[in-house]
């Protein structure tokens, strides 16, 4: 059973929490948070079963943050002294004196219950103690039976993992430890012909898992490994798309992408406030049509949460000291909640007089101890159906359609609207049956006539967790890593591109 870092918990925690909170309170802050963080991060990568590079990289600090006159303050740096704490608040409170007299609405927290508590991921090994050799055995032996097959002519692996430790103390009385390893492997194919190259990628999602992610818990690379080649040579021979409105089975290794960019962005509040305007867009789903937006068919039931086992944004407490949950965001098919902060979530709770809103659904975090907490998405999922449909099932409905697999390239508009999606693989349906791969496709909608035109979701059985490890926001730029379960769905009428064409090709 995995354990807390005790080289992280040797720091001085508790010694730096007081110094800089009893500072914040003698400087008359209303609110103080203490976040003492390490990060450690690395990636091995191989190119034709030769190691191509592997890194490492330590991020050691701490921040403090003040509501102070209604304002926020923030201050970090790397002196992990009580005297350097204490400096840190100081900091923070002069910050938020100065920008005082700028701020037209003081902030307000919305309360949450101390919590005092020690919390370590759902992982079995970590690959932060498994041997460098170890590691590139593993991907070299990988890397060597892609390229024993034929038509293969390169082979890239990489595999990219993260120790997250983090401390959190606040002046309400809550203090916390949390430690999560996440981890990436990747596997690609590569065949070199006289019309250009094509590619076919392992469909593995990053998860919080630890090495054993490799050798078999959660998922199988060896068969995959084994699997691509065929998958590839059939794809660099499928023909070409046929473009127009088509019904589509889209596999969750390809739908958790669209539910990030056009439901999970959609829906953080902040975007749909206006307040990342500026850098990662707005949102068509403003707050004035909570309760009332049709944002999908009557199937859709999108949550967010925080306690997802092996989610990527699965945590204890939040870097505002909110406990993990979950919540609504989509029921029924309509608009019902939006990922929050503290901060707005009072706003919620003051825009309704005391109906609505009113705790945060635990949704701050900062990806290093250089960064204040932004607000930033949860693990966003689509709910399976209450009828345990199979993949094949869905599939059966089509007279005439595409089973698409696997994420590929995407572009969505500023306002998470009008959008465009590809796939590692498009197999053609004809009469509920599954009729070989096809090239050069697309799938383009508005975010609302996309997920109204979802007629059916498949059941437990096929859901699946995918994810990302970047997802970018905010100025200075942040990186989170978020994980989207969902089933196989059904969708109906969608417009099908033909990238080749639509390219001049």
């Amino acid at each position: 059973m995995a354990v807390l870092d005790p080289t992280f918990t040797a720091l001085p925690l508790d010694e730096l929490a007081d110094a800089a909170l009893s500072r914040a309170r003698d400087l008359g802050a209303e609110h103080a948070d203490v976040r003492v963080e390490r990060i450690l991060e690395s990636e091995t990568v191989f190119r034709d079963a030769r190691l191509e590079r592997s890194t490492g990289d330590t991020v050691l600090g701490m921040a403090v943050r003040v509501v102070h006159r209604g304002c926020w303050g923030f201050a970090a740096g790397i002196t992990l002294t009580a005297e350097g704490a204490r400096t840190l608040a100081s900091q923070a409170v002069t910050t938020a004196t100065v920008s005082a007299a700028l701020s037209a609405e003081a902030v307000r927290l919305a309360e949450e219950p101390v919590h005092r508590l020690e919390h370590v991921s759902e992982y079995e090994l970590n690959p932060f103690e498994v041997p460098e050799a170890e590691k590139q055995a593993r991907l070299a032996d990988l890397s060597e039976r892609l390229l024993a097959a034929d038509g293969v002519h390169h082979a890239d692996a990489r595999v990219h993992a993260v120790q997250e430790n983090k401390f959190y103390a606040d002046t309400a009385g809550t203090r916390t430890v949390q430690q999560r390893v996440r981890i990436h492997p990747e596997l690609t194919a590569t065949t070199v012909a006289a019309g250009g190259f094509s590619t076919m990628r392992t469909l593995a999602p990053p998860v919080g898992r630890g090495w054993e992610y490799l050798t078999g818990t959660g998922w199988d690379f060896d068969a995959e490994v084994a699997e691509l080649p065929e998958l590839l040579a059939e794809h660099v021979k499928a023909p070409s798309v046929q473009p127009g409105s088509l019904d589509l089975v889209i596999d969750p290794t390809n739908l958790w992408l669209t539910i990030h960019e056009s439901v999970a962005h959609a829906t953080e509040l902040d975007r749909a406030l206006g307040y990342e305007a500026a850098y990662a867009g707005t949102s068509f789903a403003t707050p004035d049509q909570l309760g009332t937006l049709r944002y999908g068919s009557e199937v859709m039931h999108v949550t967010g949460d925080r306690v997802t086992p092996h989610g990527l944004a699965t945590i204890a407490v939040d870097d505002e000291g909110v406990a993990g949950q979950s919540f609504d965001i989509v029921r029924d098919g309509t608009l019902v909640g939006y990922q929050l902060n503290r901060q707005m979530a009072r706003q919620m709770q003051d825009a309704s007089g005391g109906s609505g809103g009113g705790r945060s659904n635990g949704c701050a975090f900062a990806d290093s101890p250089g960064h204040i907490p932004l607000q930033r998405m949860p693990n966003v999922s689509l709910q399976p159906g209450a009828e345990d449909l199979s993949t094949s099932d869905l599939i059966s409905r089509v007279e005439d359609g595409l089973y698409v697999v696997g994420d590929k390239s995407w572009s969505i508009d500023m306002q998470r609207y009008n959008f465009q999606f590809t796939g590692q693989r498009f197999y053609r349906i004809k009469e509920g049956r599954l009729a070989g791969q096809v090239r050069d496709a697309a799938y383009q909608a508005t975010t609302t006539d996309f997920w109204r035109s979802m007629e059916a979701v498949g059941g437990r059985s096929t859901y699946r967790l995918g994810g990302a490890m970047n997802c970018g926001k905010g100025q200075p730029g942040q990186v989170a890593s978020v994980s989207h379960g969902c089933p196989s769905a059904l969708f109906r009428g969608v417009n099908v591109l033909n990238t080749r064409s639509e390219g001049g090709l």
